[in-house]
């Protein structure tokens, strides 16, 4: 009876941990009419239930926008550009597939607060220069606080200094990521971040970094996870969050 008792327990914990588990849309929820860190990407995610990963780039002109970057336009495209060494007059001129202009992280974080309950993950690229780095990183907190979305948004990023500096400017309660797939839990911890943001590969190589994150208290995102098959061992995991470029593959 004991038996079946402790059975059913570990059955049980292990439905809620699946359920717990939060699937994070990379981008967005994207499709030819709503491409990757568009506004529309976003939306779609919203109305699919979906939380959202976006990515921050800092340019010439001070403006911040969201792109994954460096770089807008394949290899061999004429009008390639590196966003980076861009201003933003450079880089409206330049539409993406669905007719928008890469949306500027003003007018992502008002439909963020204008949708009401969806939870953000923004992703702050490396720069060319620590200044650089912290000068995006002083605009990302500033617009999320001016908007009172500090509850809603986590931050991440594969470079220390900006896991850093956000530390330093952002609220004491801010989620922080480290995403370099380098450092162990216990090492991230002592630096005082919030969790680890590792590609799936990492966890599959070393899969303990999971559970030892976890016995220090941070938390863990699978990242990385494009398919059915990495989606079930991901759930299986015990990650915290999954992001994913296929969240409705991954859902099922």
């Amino acid at each position: 009876m004991r038996r079946i008792f402790t059975l059913c327990l570990a059955l049980f914990a292990g439905i809620t941990m699946l359920s717990a588990q939060q699937i994070i849309a990379d981008g967005g929820l994207n499709s030819a009419k709503a491409p990757r860190n568009t506004v529309a990407s976003l939306e779609a995610a919203a109305k699919a239930g979906h939380s959202v990963k976006c990515d921050v780039n800092l340019l010439t002109d001070g403006t911040i926008v969201v792109v994954e970057g460096p770089w807008l336009g394949e290899k061999g495209d004429p009008d390639r550009m590196n966003i980076q060494r861009s201003d933003y007059a450079m880089l409206s001129s330049k539409l993406l597939a669905n007719g928008e202009a890469v949306p500027t992280l003003d007018s992502y974080l008002d439909k963020v607060a204008e949708l009401g309950d969806i939870h953000l993950t923004i992703e702050i690229k490396e720069h060319a220069t620590p200044s650089a780095e912290s000068e995006l990183v002083k605009g990302v907190v500033a617009k999320v606080k001016e908007r009172k979305l500090q509850d809603r948004v986590d931050y991440q990023s594969t470079r220390q200094h900006i896991c850093n500096e956000l530390k330093r400017m952002a609220a004491s309660s801010a989620t922080i990521y480290y995403m370099a797939n380098n450092l162990t839990p216990e090492y991230v911890e002592g630096l005082g971040f919030s969790g680890i943001s590792y590609t799936i590969e990492t966890f599959k190589r070393i899969p303990r970094w999971i559970n030892e994150a976890h016995k220090l208290g941070l938390k863990v995102a699978v990242r990385g996870v494009a398919n059915a098959e990495d989606g079930a061992w991901a759930k299986k995991s015990g990650a915290d969050y999954i992001i994913t470029t296929a969240p409705a593959t991954i859902k099922k």
